[in-house]
């Protein structure tokens, strides 16, 4: 059930409401292009910008990743550690509190993620990831994962144009990093009654040149 928003809501006040009113288990399921994306890369340290209720930053500390969890809401890192405790990681896993768009955690990270880093509130997402790629450590990956396209019942308003893939590649103008995938996918999305639509994934994934 999302939310309904509310005239004086903070970041936190709004996403606190959101993950202490979820119902449904956390699914432990890892992000589709987290799981394909650091296939055969060596475990470090790595921070998820925005992570929810923490399923892939519990399936990264399940395969030996140092991790940082950082979300605005309280209720969602409590969560994590709960998550964390059950999968016996959480020596592995570091929650922080952050208001993405005021300060960021502590670098460097072998693996930066921010997916799908999306508010109904007023946030400079394009700001914000411009900033995490400097968390990036040399040899590094930073994986964005965003709405490249909205399903009618969404939050946002669905005729906003939101960027893909190349855009968020285009606006971090990170010309020397390695681009290791940069697509948007289709996928078919499903509404709380019922509704189907399709929507796209935009994947944004650079490796930051050593040296």
């Amino acid at each position: 059930m999302k939310p309904t928003r509310r005239e004086s809501d903070t970041p936190e006040s709004f996403w606190d409401r959101h993950w202490s009113g979820m119902t449904r288990p956390s699914s432990g399921m890892p992000s589709a292009a987290l799981e394909r994306l650091i296939a055969g890369r060596p475990a470090g340290r790595a921070v998820d910008l925005g992570c929810g209720r923490g399923d892939d930053a519990v399936w990264l500390a399940k395969k030996g990743w140092q991790v940082v969890a950082v979300d605005v809401s309280q209720s969602a890192l409590e969560a994590v550690q709960r998550n964390a405790e059950k999968a016996g990681v959480a020596g592995r896993i570091a929650c922080e509190r952050h208001d993405l768009s005021r300060t960021l955690p502590d670098g460097p990270f072998d693996l930066v993620l921010s997916m799908f880093t999306h508010t109904p509130l007023e946030f400079d997402r394009a700001a914000m990831l411009s900033a995490a790629a400097t968390l990036v450590a040399p040899g590094g990956l930073f994986l964005i994962a965003g709405h490249g396209s909205l399903a009618p019942w969404s939050w946002s308003d669905p005729e906003i144009q939101r960027p893909k893939a190349q855009d968020v590649a285009d606006a971090l103008a990170l010309a020397d990093w390695t681009p290791i995938e940069i697509a948007d996918y289709p996928r078919e999305a499903h509404g709380p009654g019922g509704q189907v639509a399709e929507v796209l994934d935009s994947i944004t994934a650079l490796e930051r040149p050593i040296g």
